[in-house]
């Protein structure tokens, strides 16, 4: 079994090397959708909601993992790949204050207009209601992440690791939409 691993892992890596951004758009794609199955099947879902399935991953497929790309390369860029603790501080708190609100109230709007086909007023009036709790919350969690993420991983891997852990934040986003609702019937 370790030998498989080990093999599948090698053939990843090349196709990271060979094929940077579509490699990182398909795992962004692919733990979106593991992301959002696991939720729907612990939120108590019958049968997979495959249409919602597919719009997640397309929207990791076509935002997550390009965005993550270019996001990473730049802040290298940026700051010439430096990896010093005030220099990690930096790109961190540029990821907070801009890509983090970007994303989440992109999120939103794809989620409500998109998935669940709903009209934009009443998206809207969601999004101004869910945002800011979503986002301070996000706020309380995810600057760990991207500390970790640029003073530990190399760059190939920061999208990898960016969606893998997205993927258990969306599981626990989905489960705690779920706690609300229960509670508010």
């Amino acid at each position: 079994m370790g030998e498989i691993v080990k093999k599948g892992w090698s053939k990843y890596m090349l196709q990271l090397q060979l094929h940077p951004l579509r490699t990182k758009m398909i795992t962004a794609g692919v733990l979106a959708g593991i992301s959002d199955s696991v939720a729907q099947k612990l939120s108590g879902f019958s049968k997979i909601d495959l249409r919602r399935l597919l719009l997640k991953m397309l929207f990791g497929f076509a935002y997550g993992g390009p965005c993550g790309h270019f996001v990473h390369k730049v802040l290298d860029s940026i700051f010439r790949g430096k990896r010093d603790k005030k220099t990690v501080a930096k790109k961190v708190l540029i990821e907070q204050l801009t890509l983090s609100p970007c994303t989440h109230l992109l999120f939103l709007f794809y989620y409500g207009l998109v998935a669940e086909r709903r009209p934009w007023s009443e998206v809207k009036i969601r999004v101004r209601k869910q945002y800011p709790s979503v986002q301070v919350t996000a706020w309380m969690f995810w600057p760990i992440i991207g500390w970790i993420n640029h003073l530990y991983m190399p760059l190939q891997l920061r999208v990898i690791f960016h969606s893998f852990v997205a993927c258990c934040w969306g599981i626990f986003l989905n489960l705690r939409a779920r706690t609300v609702t229960l509670k508010n019937k």
